[in-house]
């Protein structure tokens, strides 16, 4: 071979390896990135006349499943790992406990009189439910499923909330016009702050300097601070609020207004109402995902939920549910499959534990796909050099 044609055939054969190595790997990155999905989320949806939960896929907007639970179901909140989803049932005097991975109810829990409000603490160890009739919040140790305190507070308690450090409980008296503070270190309440009147349910900020009550005698929400544990400032929104949930940046608060069938919209910066959103009829629960892209609303009398875009402030989708759906607290989360080896006997969804093994995958193969880059620009780093040194000896 004439040195001319040698040094050109290794030109191309340096070049096709040079352009493999670096498109293939971006390929697959391109791969699996649309390959790649988030976690799937579910909105949890008492209905209290049916005394079921519709279980809600938030990527399609359907329910995938309709859950018996007690008698009139009020109150469903998700745990943080989202394994379970505990629902007050107001006339049953108790707490029905699903297992998200089968929707089934798999325990019940004897609380106190009409139980409404339902809370979690971020460690998922402890639940507290509001008791309206008996005056009282219940703490639910949720590995044994048992009371373990009974805490006394105002009159009519309703709308509970976690703080974030799972340090304190604010629970709003519906009969007193406060809302207390519960230590849970002691299991004592450690504050009783004057607010609006009839208040109804309660949501507190990420950050934890802020309480916002929804005061349904007064039209209007309380901001609490939560150092000082008095109002700082109240906001005055629509007719009969009820439910109240903060997005989880901060921003904005929502409330729905019974009345006049619509969320309010508060600017969390200035404590003003910045938009107004028309939803179905009597709108109780509210709820906001975990991205903070969607706001899900109960409309009781319309038996629908309203899903509102939050950057648009605009009802997108409606979803037809059971009858009088209420839905106060935290209602959306993302299930999980307990993990493998776990010191409770569980029973896995094979379909459930095959999708949570793909979520797996893409983890390990970014890892794969970056650590074959390295080498790929190692090894052609080594063959270009090579390859010049043997065309200069050529």
């Amino acid at each position: 071979m004439e040195k001319g044609e040698k040094s050109y055939s290794i030109y191309l054969a340096s070049m096709t390896v040079l352009l493999f190595l670096i498109i293939s790997p971006f390929t697959v990155s391109v791969t699996i990135a649309q390959g790649a999905s988030s976690e799937p989320v579910y909105a949890y949806i008492t209905n209290y006349q049916d005394n079921t939960v519709s279980v809600i896929d938030t990527a399609t907007s359907t329910v995938t499943a309709t859950v018996l639970a007690g008698e009139d179901p009020v109150g469903a909140a998700i745990t943080p790992d989202g394994t379970k989803v505990y629902v007050t049932n107001k006339n049953s005097n108790n707490v029905s406990v699903i297992d998200t991975a089968t929707n089934k109810v798999t325990a019940s829990v004897d609380v106190g009189s009409n139980p409404v409000g339902v809370a979690f603490n971020p460690a998922k160890t402890k639940v507290y439910v509001a008791n309206s009739g008996s005056d009282t919040v219940s703490s639910i140790d949720t590995v044994t499923n048992e009371v373990e305190a009974t805490v006394d507070v105002g009159k009519y308690p309703g709308g509970i909330a976690v703080t974030p450090d799972g340090e304190q409980v604010y629970v709003t008296n519906y009969g007193s016009y406060t809302t207390s503070v519960i230590d849970t270190s002691n299991n004592k309440v450690t504050y009783t702050v004057p607010v609006g009147i009839e208040p109804e349910e309660v949501a507190v900020n990420p950050k934890e300097t802020k309480a916002y009550v929804a005061n349904r005698g007064s039209n209007s929400v309380s901001i609490i601070d939560t150092s000082n544990k008095i109002v700082i400032d109240t906001v005055p929104i629509g007719k009969l609020p009820y439910g109240v949930a903060v997005s989880p940046d901060g921003s904005n608060v929502y409330v729905t207004n019974r009345e006049d069938n619509n969320v309010s919209v508060i600017n969390t910066t200035t404590n003003t109402v910045s938009d107004s959103v028309p939803v179905g009829k009597l709108p109780y629960g509210v709820s906001v995902d975990p991205e903070g892209t969607k706001v899900y609303v109960a409309n009781s009398e319309s038996n629908t939920v309203s899903v509102i875009d939050a950057t648009t402030n605009k009802v997108i989708q409606t979803v037809p549910v059971g009858s009088k759906p209420t839905a106060t607290g935290q209602f959306i989360g993302s299930p999980s499959v307990p993990e493998e080896n776990s010191a409770v006997e569980t029973t896995t969804d094979p379909v459930q534990e095959q999708s949570s093994t793909d979520e797996e995958q893409p983890i390990k193969t970014q890892k794969t796909i970056w650590d074959n880059q390295i080498f790929s620009g190692i090894f052609v780093g080594v063959a270009v050099g090579i390859i010049l040194y043997i065309l200069r000896v050529n």
